[in-house]
C-alpha cells in the first residue's frame, strides 16, 4: 500500500472528526426527548382513547382497528406496520431520521403493553377525547422537534406528494379521513366523531410545540464558511441554494446570505450541517405558506 502523507493524513483526521456526528450530549437529549415523547403518546393512546374507544389517525389509526378486531397487543401492530416506513425513512430521508423513528417507534410500542393493564382515567367521551388528543399532540410535537417521527403516514404522504398534484399536509389529511371514517364501521359513528374531534385538538397541539406544522420552511444562513454549507445542504439533504450577496449594516463588510427551502423534517438535519461547519453562523428559519416554481417538490429527500 502506497504510504499516504503525513499532511494528508493529518487533514483526514481532521475531517472524519469533524463529521463524526453530533456530540453525545445531544444524543442523549434527542433519545431523552424522544422517549419522553413516545411515553406521553402511549398515555394518550392508553390512558384516554382507547379504552373510550376514540382513535387517532395515521398508522397507529390502523392499529387500533386491527387490535380491536383481531384481539391482539396494540403495541405489536403499531411496531410490525410502521416497519416498512423506517426502511423508506432510511433511504428517503436519511439514518439519523430512520434511527429517530424507529427508536421512537419501538418505545411507543413498548409502552402501550405496558400501559394497557391500566384503567382509563375518565369513562366521559368528550372529557377523553379533548385530554387524550392533547397528550397524544404534545407526545408526537417533542418527537418531531427532536428529529423523529411517530407515524409512517408522513414518509409515505412525502413519497405521494413527489407523483401527486397535492401537498404532503392535504395527502395526509385524507389518509386520516379515511382511517376516521372507517371507525364508524367498527366504533360506531358517535366514536367516529368524537375521532375526528381528537385528531383535531392532537393537530393543534402538535402546531404550538414545534411551533407549525407548515410542511416547508424557509431558512437564511450567513456565515464565512457559506461555500462549505452550501455543497453540504446539497450534499447531503439534496436541496438547491441560493447565494444571495449582503452587507451588514453596522461593519459595512459584504457578506453571502445562503437561501434554501426544506421540509419541517429536514429542520433537525439542517441545523446539525450549521453547527458542525459554524457554530457562530447566524441562521434563521421561517414557515412558509406554500411554495410554487422550481423543481421544489422534485427534489429527493437524503
Amino acid at each position: 500500500m502506497t504510504e499516504v502523507p503525513l499532511e494528508v493524513q493529518q487533514e483526514m483526521k481532521k475531517q472524519i472528526k469533524k463529521h463524526q456526528g453530533m456530540p453525545k450530549s445531544k444524543i442523549l437529549k434527542r433519545v431523552l426527548f424522544i422517549f419522553i415523547g413516545a411515553v406521553l403518546m402511549a398515555v394518550g393512546l392508553e390512558i384516554f382513547l382507547v379504552p373510550n374507544q376514540v382513535i387517532d389517525g395515521g398508522i397507529v389509526g390502523i392499529s387500533i382497528i386491527l387490535s380491536h378486531l383481531l384481539g391482539w397487543k396494540l403495541g405489536l401492530f403499531i411496531f410490525l406496520l410502521n416497519i416498512p416506513f423506517f426502511f423508506i425513512g432510511y433511504k428517503q430521508i436519511g439514518k439519523t431520521f430512520a434511527l429517530s423513528t424507529l427508536f421512537g417507534i419501538s418505545i411507543l410500542s413498548i409502552a402501550t403493553v405496558l400501559l394497557h393493564p391500566v384503567p382509563a382515567f375518565t369513562e366521559d367521551v368528550l372529557l377523553a377525547t379533548v385530554f387524550g388528543g392533547i397528550t397524544l399532540g404534545i407526545g408526537v410535537g417533542i418527537v418531531i422537534r427532536y428529529g423523529g417521527s411517530l407515524d409512517g403516514t408522513e414518509i409515505l404522504a412525502i413519497l405521494a406528494n413527489k407523483k401527486l398534484p397535492f401537498s404532503v399536509g392535504e395527502i395526509i389529511m385524507f389518509f386520516n379521513i379515511f382511517i376516521l371514517g372507517s371507525a364508524g364501521f367498527v366504533f360506531g359513528w358517535n366514536r367516529a366523531m368524537y375521532s375526528l374531534i381528537a385528531y383535531f385538538v392532537a393537530f393543534k397541539t402538535i402546531d404550538i410545540v414545534i411551533e407549525g406544522l407548515d410542511e416547508s420552511k424557509s431558512a437564511w444562513i450567513i456565515s464565512e464558511q457559506y461555500q462549505e454549507i452550501g455543497d453540504a445542504i446539497i450534499a447531503r439533504l439534496g436541496r438547491g441554494v441560493t447565494y444571495l450577496n449582503g452587507e451588514g449594516a453596522y461593519t459595512g463588510d459584504n457578506k453571502k446570505v445562503i437561501f434554501c427551502v426544506i421540509t419541517r423534517l429536514e429542520e433537525a438535519k439542517l441545523k446539525s450541517i450549521v453547527e458542525d461547519l459554524d457554530t457562530s453562523a447566524f441562521l434563521a428559519v421561517a414557515n412558509i405558506a406554500e411554495v410554487r416554481g422550481g423543481r421544489f417538490k422534485k427534489k429527493d429527500i437524503h
